[in-house]
């Protein structure tokens, strides 16, 4: 499918743009792109307006300044759904680092939102010693390649299952992170060091709202993300089968099928 060129804030974004209806909003991980969404979008554009852009920096958008903070991706949220005339409220689902910037949409556009889909992420702060990992890669990824993302990357995005049984998608997924800008790493990796503790925002989050984990997630247990869906007021909750970090890459059927029960819902 063509990905669409956009101008915000003076930078281009690359954005999916598929289907009509309700928008619905796809926000990649960190060091992805929109491409892995695809088993979502295939379903979900024959019936609702599929949104699914590549950050500032990934895939065919624009890399810009040496930090990019989970609010100024946010910002570049609202700007592209400006520049595309999308009607508000927005159905916005966001993985990992997706779910970061989730949060911080929730926060400062909480009136541009009709639900919110949180799939393997956090809402604490990283501790001392992850921020500092962090920030020594983007040092490494800077001076070595972005293969080094990958190498660090990959053990944990994937759960065994998918690793034994569908070794295609890590090798595809590798493919992505080495072909995406070492800039645009670093970048992302010192604003995510950055981020602030989201916790806090939990309890205040008024729309309706789907927590989803894989079962075998290293990186966001089910554990964890079990306890951000109690934090807010009338979560749903679902634990992704046969499924890591990468839950709606790895079982897009159990995932597309708890997405679509949500959606329908509300």
């Amino acid at each position: 499918m063509p990905v669409n060129r956009i101008d915000i804030s003076g930078a281009t974004l690359g954005v999916l743009d598929e289907g009509a209806g309700e928008p619905l909003v796809f926000v990649h991980g960190f060091p992805l792109d929109h491409t892995m969404w695809q088993g979502q979008i295939d379903v979900f554009s024959s019936r609702y307006r599929v949104l699914a852009p590549d950050l500032r920096g990934f895939g065919a958008s624009d890399v810009r300044g040496e930090t990019m903070t989970m609010e100024d991706f946010a910002d570049d949220l609202a700007a592209m759904l400006d520049a595309l005339g999308v009607g508000r409220p927005i159905a916005l689902c966001g993985l990992s680092m997706g779910g970061y910037i989730a949060f911080r949409f929730a926060a400062k556009y909480a009136s541009q939102l009709r639900s919110l889909i949180l799939c393997d992420t956090r809402a604490a702060a990283d501790s001392p010693e992850a921020a500092a990992n962090r920030l020594k890669m983007a040092e490494q990824v800077l001076s070595k390649g972005a293969e080094v993302a990958a190498n660090a990357m990959l053990p944990k995005l994937f759960g065994p299952r998918t690793v034994a049984e569908r070794p295609e998608l890590p090798a595809a997924t590798r493919r992505v992170i080495e072909s995406t800008k070492p800039a645009a790493i670093a970048a992302a990796q010192r604003g995510m060091a950055a981020r602030p503790d989201s916790t806090a925002l939990l309890p205040q989050i008024r729309v309706p709202t789907l927590v989803v984990v894989g079962e075998d997630d290293a990186i966001a247990p089910v554990a964890e993300m079990r306890g951000i869906a109690a934090e807010i007021s009338g979560a749903e909750f679902v634990v992704v089968p046969a499924a890591g970090h990468m839950a709606p890459l790895e079982n897009p059927t159990a995932f597309n099928a708890a997405l679509e029960k949500f959606l329908s819902s509300n």
